[in-house]
């Protein structure tokens, strides 16, 4: 190391010292009764995959059973319950000593079901209150404590007497069941209380900010980005000031109907207590004062004895002196070590950055990596939209040009590496109106990074197979349309792109719609350049099960064919409303078998989404049917060009004839065509459905001699 190079830190290192003994000597000239005396107090955090009755307590008619606690009464009957629970050890939420109340996070599962479903009523509330017991005939108030309490409750009975709006409501309670604000989640959020489906409810009440934030999904993870009901300047300093601790629990009641309260897990944490600010004197303008740590068993009230501050300066003193004698040789190793990670880390940054660069100029931009950390909340799991092969997409805002885009993230392997060159190398010289646009790529950090335009209405599959409670279902302009974009796209790849782009992962969870439900074909991460003269060669078989073609299972050649029997699928799933393998009852059900049954007893209209209502063109619909079977013939030969596909969709020409019955197709070869041999690369959800399928099942007949 060279002489420049070792003068500058050996300064720094000095410096450092200095500094630091400088810090030591100010320190103890300090005022003894500063803030540092006082004991600090420890986080609460606990979780409940599952309840058993170590650190819990059931009050009136809750009760355990396989790991869910039951808040009331589980009976065929309407009757009268009462019931909840609490956890055991009481919470610190104020701090007299430094003046400060805690901050807290809290996410729990819960289920509202009946087996009448005429008689709803009333719901459950989660609820912090200084006493540890409910009383056990509170029928008509959720079972909540006596007041004071703060509570949050799951409404699902309007009650005149305290102006509910509805029957599925939430609603933000302080010592009353008259909110201070509610809210229908399902008006923006799709969220029926009563559904009788697992829901996960998130609270974040940070008292730094002033604000209570509750969010609800249908899905367990990730936190949705939208609340669905906030509160500002919600000053619970008054309210938490008066007790020395709290309980946290739950409660329900029924009055008089057959409604059942389950929770299922729960999780709560307090994240610390914050200096103390000026009093607010309004009783119950409910506050969000920052959070401090709280404690179980200890002391957070501090002693105003002298006795009591000499022996916590003296403590702190030793402290401070232990923390001398290790942190002198600890501040010369880690600068050592800075020093030497910092100058290989440059050495191959500088190197690894000038082959990426000079592969890649073709890109749009390199952003910064700093840049898309901020936009993406540092990769948040809230911000998570999807899944792509090999990678996470997080949706990003940039505040400073206030536009929103969607962020590859490629996975730190092999794969993750070679798909994020193969992504990066063929969609950044593409342009077509039905493409995801590529904006950037960023590597740094040893992250590897794209970034795209944001699709705002998600995946294909997400709007196709959305529950119709949770949204509006694609009607059959926007699907027709779908079909003739993709078609479009796929023209353009195979035949007008200067090399042959196969995509070889056609699904509609790559397909992206965007404001308008105009299709975008993404991730090419799998896709393969091609010349236009040249024959397939053989390579790993690759894709998702239900979307590969037989002879690219048997021999593992991709061609611009196999991308149109993956087309084919997609058109059958826009149009039939079904997956391209479904499990009814025992039987796993071929989408493409099934079509083609129904075709060949003069009945493929029958095949047409039933969730259409027949709100379709018939003609139209048959069309599509049809053109999807052809697409999707197991025989290669006989499937039609993507040009065809697009020209019998416009009209230019006539459609082709499909045959009554399913081809069986052929094939000479001592191997064996497995599923485990095949690289899947569907999304999280997909991954757990297939998991279920028979793996014995193909996706077509085949007959292998």
């Amino acid at each position: 190391m060279s002489t420049t190079t070792t003068t500058p830190f050996f300064f720094i290192i000095i410096f450092f010292f200095f500094f630091f003994f400088t810090s030591f000597m100010m320190i103890n000239t300090t005022n003894a009764a500063s803030a540092d005396d006082e004991e600090e107090a420890e986080d609460v955090s606990f979780s409940f995959e599952s309840f058993s009755l170590r650190n819990i307590t059931l009050i009136g008619d809750s009760y355990l059973r396989n790991g869910v606690v039951g808040l009331t009464k589980s009976l065929s009957v309407p009757t009268s319950s009462s019931g909840s629970f609490i956890y055991n050890n009481p919470i610190s939420l104020f701090s007299p000593s430094s003046n400060t109340t805690s901050s807290f996070s809290t996410s729990f599962t819960f289920s509202i079901s009946n087996l009448n479903p005429s008689s709803f009523g009333d719901g459950f509330a989660f609820f912090i209150s200084p006493n540890n017991n409910t009383p056990t005939q509170t029928f008509s108030f959720l079972g909540l404590p006596i007041p004071p309490f703060i509570a949050l409750e799951f409404d699902t009975r309007q009650d005149q007497n305290f102006n509910d709006p509805n029957e599925n409501h939430l609603g933000f309670d302080i010592d009353t069941l008259d909110s201070v604000k509610t809210v229908n989640p399902f008006l923006n959020h799709g969220i029926d209380l009563k559904s009788g489906n697992p829901i996960t409810c998130w609270i974040d009440y940070k008292s730094d900010q002033d604000t209570l934030l509750v969010f609800l999904s249908y899905s367990p993870s990730p936190k949705p980005f939208d609340p669905v009901l906030s509160l500002r300047n919600l000053d619970l300093y008054q309210h938490l000031k008066k007790e020395e601790v709290m309980y946290v629990g739950f409660s329900a009641s029924t009055h008089g109907s057959t409604e059942l309260h389950r929770i299922h897990s729960w999780s709560f944490k307090t994240i610390g207590f914050v200096p103390a600010r000026p009093k607010r004197l309004h009783p119950h303008n409910v506050s969000d004062n920052s959070v401090n740590t709280v404690t179980v068993d200890g002391d957070v009230n501090g002693s105003s004895s002298s006795s009591s501050s000499s022996s916590k300066k003296k403590h702190g003193r030793r402290r401070l002196g232990i923390g001398v004698a290790v942190a002198g040789p600890a501040f010369c190793f880690v600068l050592f070590v800075i020093l030497g990670y910092f100058s290989v880390k440059k050495w191959r940054g500088v190197s690894k950055g000038k082959i990426f660069k000079s592969e890649f100029v073709a890109c749009p931009r390199e952003f910064a990596y700093k840049e898309l950390n901020s936009a993406t909340r540092e990769f948040h799991p809230s911000r998570i939209v999807g899944h792509g092969s090999f990678g996470t997409v997080y949706k990003a805002f940039f505040i400073s040009s206030g536009t929103i885009a969607a962020v590859k993230r490629s996975r730190h392997s092999h794969e993750g590496k070679t798909e994020f060159l193969s992504e990066l190398s063929i969609i950044a010289g593409l342009r077509h109106k039905n493409l995801v646009q590529l904006q950037g790529w960023c590597v740094e950090k040893g992250e590897l990074l794209l970034v795209y335009d944001f699709m705002p209405n998600g995946s294909l599959d997400k709007m196709l197979y959305k529950e119709p409670e949770k949204g509006k279902l694609l009607n059959w302009s926007h699907r027709f349309n779908i079909a003739v974009g993709l078609a479009s796209v796929l023209v353009y790849l195979h035949q007008e792109c200067e090399q042959r782009v196969i995509h070889r992962d056609i699904k509609t969870a790559n397909i992206l719609l965007d404001g308008n439900f105009n299709p975008r074909l993404g991730d090419f991460g799998l896709a393969k350049l091609m010349d236009h003269d040249k024959s397939p060669v053989s390579t790993l078989t690759a894709g998702t099960m239900g979307y590969l073609a037989p002879e690219y299972l048997q021999y593992g050649k991709a061609t611009d064919k196999t991308d149109v029997f993956s087309y084919g699928v997609v058109v059958l799933e826009v149009a039939c409303g079904k997956r391209p393998i479904e499990r009814e009852g025992t039987k796993m059900v071929n989408l493409i078998d099934w079509v083609w049954g129904l075709h060949s007893e003069g009945k493929i209209i029958e095949a047409a989404d039933k969730r259409l209502n027949g709100e379709f063109e018939e003609e139209e619909m048959k069309k599509l049917l049809l053109l999807g079977l052809s697409c999707a013939n197991p025989d290669s030969a006989e499937r039609p060009s993507m040009r065809r596909v697009l020209q019998i969709l416009n009209n230019e020409v006539a459609p082709l004839v499909v045959p009554k019955l399913k081809p069986c197709l052929t094939f000479s070869s001592d191997l064996p065509v497995s599923i485990d041999e095949i690289v899947s690369d569907a999304d999280e959800e997909e991954e757990e459905e297939e998991e279920d399928f028979n793996t014995d099942q193909s996706m077509c007949e085949i007959k292998i001699h």
